[in-house]
């Protein structure tokens, strides 16, 4: 009888399968399919960009400002008398960016507000690229619309840099979330990071993004 043949030290394992890059999303893991475009992104090339430099006058497209990156934070004050209303506020954020969060903890005690160090008291996740534009596309087109007496951005909400920062009151606006099964209506808060030197310049770019600002 031949024995059986046991795998050598070092040997290769199997080649990864091509496609895509992958997103943890409710517990399973969704997958961006290779070479797929956001529609935010076609946007921003196509409509964005060349207005932009009309409006500017850059002389180099590469000087034309972008968005980098979206960090969406959510602080969940009830884990101080129950430490799983992170947990399902991290599942809920992770079914809003479908992205896996992470869970942010106290960096000291406080004890006037009961917080120990270290205690869990959020999460948060960074957005970019492909999910990035996904996630700015649901933002724009269908939450806002969605949220109660909405009257539009704060368009002075900018840090001087080029970044833009809003809270939203409930997370329910976001069509992910199953009403039926929130325990507790979260708030968040969405910044807006972009390569824009001025807020003239980001404010324009978000502008031609559909955010819907005051006038």
């Amino acid at each position: 009888m031949a024995e059986a043949k046991t795998p050598k030290k070092g040997a290769e394992k199997a080649p990864k399968a091509k496609g895509s890059e992958t997103v943890a999303h409710a517990g399973a893991v969704a997958a961006v399919p290779e070479g797929y475009v956001a529609r935010m992104r076609k946007h921003y090339d196509e409509v964005v960009r060349p207005k932009m430099i009309e409006e500017f006058g850059y002389k180099n497209p590469n000087e034309v400002p972008s968005i980098e990156k979206i960090v969406l934070n959510m602080g969940v004050g009830e884990a101080v008398n129950d430490t799983k209303k992170v947990t399902t506020a991290a599942a809920d954020l992770a079914l809003i960016a479908g992205q896996k969060p992470v869970i942010t903890r106290a960096r000291q005690a406080i004890s006037t507000f009961k917080v120990r160090e270290n205690m869990p008291i959020g999460a948060k996740v960074t957005l970019r690229k492909t999910r990035m534009y996904e996630f700015l596309d649901r933002l724009v087109t269908v939450a806002l619309p969605r949220v109660r007496d909405f009257r539009g951005l704060n368009p002075k909400s900018f840090d001087g840099r080029g970044n833009f920062a809003m809270g939203i009151k409930e997370h329910l606006v976001f069509p992910e979330i199953d009403y039926d099964k929130v325990d507790t209506v979260l708030g968040m808060d969405v910044i807006v990071c972009t390569t824009a030197k001025t807020d003239d310049e980001a404010r324009a770019l978000l502008r031609a993004f559909n955010f819907p600002f005051r006038q």
